[in-house]
């Protein structure tokens, strides 16, 4: 029987196909002849014992600008699903965590990638902190006077939002930059939560690996360049992928992380090193598997159900 596969993302009509993973994972799924189906997370409910999504049939094409077609309009209950893939984007806010919650409640039969409690318990910025050794100094505060003394020590230093995600609100502060007290004021304005502190890392300029993990192996890797006026690496803010080998200090880093990705059944994840220093654990929708397979690296989508299809035989 063809596997019922069920994705939870943002509006498929408006990706960009050339570098949307979800679509590779989607496109893979189809080729093995899985039944897909689409909702969005607004569209999901829980009733009467049931969680419920409002979507539609889809069929893909790898083709810019003609790249899906969705008939069949239905409400389904997930529980039919084989698998459902929790991919929308960030932000890690209160409609993300409730989606987790929901979807925790999906019987057994129904494997949820990757598994929505993990990823409840593992945002980006805060799964990290469990290997304070493998990272660069880091802070998280919402304390200015925390932050002027972070920067006396380190000199050149790194603000962002605790969930962010694309390099959205991610600022450097030099030495000397004069607005460290508005900058501090405007996150304590904008966010709730504390924000992140890291050292100013100058390997930057030279790239911010993004290295992907399936099922805690090594599945390939891109180096992402800021432009030369950014100081973010990140492709949503104008990062250029390029090519490139991973470093002894690379494998190690990995090799720590394996075995709680393992544990916490996390099949997909994307991490950040720059120079020597993890600086993230993607777990919400990484993204960077065309762009290795279009360097000539491996199929990450094929190896993404590869792992799902071994757990679901209990492999």
């Amino acid at each position: 029987m063809p596997l019922r596969v069920a994705c939870q993302m943002d509006p498929i009509e408006r990706i960009d196909i050339a570098g949307d993973s979800t679509f590779a994972i989607l496109l893979e799924a189809q080729r093995r002849g899985a039944q897909l189906f689409y909702y969005r997370p607004q569209d999901l409910s829980y009733q009467g014992g049931r969680l419920l999504a409002r979507g539609s049939t889809v069929r893909l094409h790898d083709v810019v600008g003609d790249h899906v077609t969705l008939s069949d309009p239905k409400v389904i209950d997930l529980a039919s699903q084989d698998v459902v893939l929790l991919r929308q984007d960030p932000p890690f806010d209160m409609g993300y965590i409730t989606t987790t919650h929901l979807l925790e409640r999906l019987p057994a039969s129904t494997m949820v990638v990757n598994d929505p409690a993990q990823v409840r318990n593992a945002p980006e910025k805060i799964f990290v902190l469990d290997y304070p050794d493998l990272m660069p100094p880091t802070m998280v505060t919402r304390s200015a006077a925390d932050v002027k003394a972070f920067r006396e020590k380190h000199g050149d230093i790194i603000i962002k939002p605790l969930y962010g995600n694309g390099g959205a609100g991610v600022f450097r502060l030099g030495r000397e930059d004069p607005n460290l007290n508005a900058l501090v004021e405007l996150f304590q304005q904008t966010w709730r939560e504390p924000f992140m502190l890291q050292q100013y890392l100058k390997e930057v300029r030279g790239g911010d690996k993004r290295i992907i993990l399936v099922d805690g192996e090594i599945g390939g890797a891109i180096n992402r360049i800021p432009a030369a006026d950014e100081t973010r690496s990140n492709m949503h803010a104008g990062g250029e992928a390029v090519a490139v080998d991973l470093s002894d200090r690379d494998r190690e880093i990995c090799n720590r992380l394996k075995p709680e990705l393992i544990r916490r059944g996390l099949i997909f994840t994307g991490i950040d090193v720059i120079g020597n220093y993890l600086t993230e654990i993607n777990v919400t929708s990484p993204t960077g598997i065309r762009e290795v397979k279009n360097f000539g690296g491996n199929d990450i989508a094929v190896m993404i159900w590869d792992a799902i299809e071994a757990r679901m035989k209990g492999g």
